[in-house]
């Protein structure tokens, strides 16, 4: 009987799958990527923090939720405290803007004097205006020509040129300094009390024999002072330009001592006009001098005519009248001693009746 031969199988490496099938095949494993991603992707935080809060947790041993709690109240903390500024901000009132010092005001307020030999730089001018501020002051009384015919800054008035001191100081500087401390800066000039400006210009003088200086004493050895001449145009032009100048220097309130004649009137006095040998002459004249003054100025300077309180109470032979009834705007009444209550209203009455729109009554003490 014949053996069976075992026939060999030949393998064939052949698909057996159509197009199509193998392009729904690769469909399905790019789908399937595609969802293996997406899983990845929305998975992903949350597999970082339970590692994240693992580490710390476990490793670091903190509390996260206890830190976290606290970060959100401070956050509400601050949001609070910034809401709560941002209303303040809104509900306070803005700063007003301050005012620029108004250098002719009459206040009513104090007076002050300084001495101006000592205003020799900017901390001495600081620091005495500083101290009449403490003390509640709104002028400073700063005396730039005296009695003597002194003048303490460098004028450039012409009949002035032999008056100034050897050290003159910078009145513009202690003006400026002054405004800027707050308070309000005076001029003084003494008027026709000067023995030394009717030597540079003799035209201003009070003349005897029609020519030579008049002193009111024999001479000048014995302390005979020549005096200045209210009834001379040039007198009273020298006044006003002196007045304007330190106007130009910052002060816009200026008080003029000494508008009178020579405490004593003699036959000799020559005036260059008849008025002057009788009272009402002299005070027709100082009444006139004033006006001028205060019309010149009008509007640029406030002006102050300042009379010891002897010459407001009774007429005198200085100003042919009482200090009060020569027609001023602004008076300035001193006193070696305070008047007392019952003095004071009967010299303010009278200034009043006089047509005075301001007085201001210092005693000596006070006004320095």
């Amino acid at each position: 009987m014949a053996k069976n031969k075992r026939q060999k199988v030949k393998h064939y490496h052949r698909s057996f799958y159509s197009r199509e099938m193998r392009v729904k095949r690769g469909i399905g494993i790019v789908v399937l990527v595609v969802a293996v991603l997406a899983a990845a992707w929305f998975a992903a935080p949350h597999v970082l923090d339970w590692a994240t809060h693992t580490w710390y947790t476990v490793v670091k041993d903190r509390d996260l939720e206890a830190e976290s709690a606290s970060r959100a109240e401070a956050a509400a903390s601050s949001a609070a405290a910034s809401s709560a500024a941002a209303s303040q901000a809104a509900s306070e009132p803005e700063p007003e803007e301050e005012k620029p010092l108004d250098g002719k005001a009459i206040t009513g307020g104090s007076w002050a004097e300084l001495d101006v030999t000592t205003l020799t730089d900017e901390a001495a001018i600081r620091t005495a205006a500083r101290q009449l501020k403490q003390q509640g002051a709104d002028y400073a009384l700063v005396t730039l020509k005296d009695a003597a015919g002194t003048v303490y800054y460098a004028s450039g008035v012409a009949a002035a040129a032999q008056s100034i001191t050897e050290n003159p100081v910078d009145a513009a500087n202690i003006a400026a300094i002054l405004r800027e401390e707050g308070i309000i800066p005076a001029a003084q000039l003494a008027a026709f009390t000067d023995p030394v400006s009717v030597y540079t210009d003799r035209s201003m003088g009070v003349h005897y024999d029609g020519n030579s200086l008049w002193l009111d004493n024999v001479s000048a050895a014995k302390g005979g002072k020549a005096w200045m001449n209210p009834f001379a145009a040039s007198a009273v032009q020298y006044v006003g330009d002196l007045i304007e100048e330190v106007q130009g220097m910052g002060y816009e309130q200026v008080v003029l001592t000494g508008v009178q004649f020579p405490n004593i009137i003699t036959r000799k006095q020559d005036f260059g006009a008849s008025g002057g040998k009788s009272r009402e002459g002299r005070a027709a004249q100082l009444t006139a001098d004033i006006a001028a003054w205060q019309t010149r100025f009008a509007g640029s300077v406030t002006l102050w005519v300042s009379y010891p309180d002897a010459l407001c109470t009774a007429a005198t032979d200085a100003i042919g009248t009482t200090g009060t009834s020569l027609g001023m705007e602004n008076l300035l009444v001193t006193s070696s001693t305070a008047l007392d209550a019952d003095s004071r209203a009967a010299l303010e009455q009278a200034a009043a009746d006089a047509g005075v729109q301001h007085i201001v009554v210092h005693d000596t003490a006070a006004f320095r």
